[in-house]
């Protein structure tokens, strides 16, 4: 049988919402020690990602700068691409070797239902090593 991303997921998340204190955030991600999160609406709807790469972005732009601050949605990114639960593993490598993402958000029927990284498909893979 084939596995999926669906088997390998990360279904407990760390989201954000698009009107969260960046401050907030930011702490959130280094607490964590995470990458990176979704960020989501009221309804759940995906609308970006926010990552510790556009955080760095914001804090050394404005190093020099008293007050910086501001909203999630000031700084996701908002074109997400994201894998379907349903992929099957074999094809995600490909998209991971293709795209320079660490993680994907993993969608059925619309939804955000998980996260996937590339710890998450090596680990799978080494399974069959």
């Amino acid at each position: 049988m084939t596995r999926t991303i669906a088997d390998i997921m990360a279904t407990e998340l760390v989201t954000f919402h698009p009107n969260q204190d960046i401050h907030q955030a930011i702490h959130t991600l280094l607490e964590k020690r995470i990458s990176g999160a979704p960020v989501v609406d009221d309804s759940g709807k995906l609308v970006g990602v926010l990552s510790r790469k556009d955080c760095l972005r914001i804090a050394f732009s404005t190093c020099y700068h008293d007050g910086w601050g501001g909203l999630v949605q000031d700084y996701m990114v908002n074109d997400v691409k994201t894998l379907d639960a349903s992929l099957d593993i074999t094809s995600a490598v490909q998209l991971f070797l293709d795209a320079p993402f660490r993680r994907f958000p993993v969608m059925r029927h619309g939804q955000l239902v998980g996260l996937v990284c590339r710890h998450d498909i090596l680990n799978a893979l080494s399974k069959n090593l």
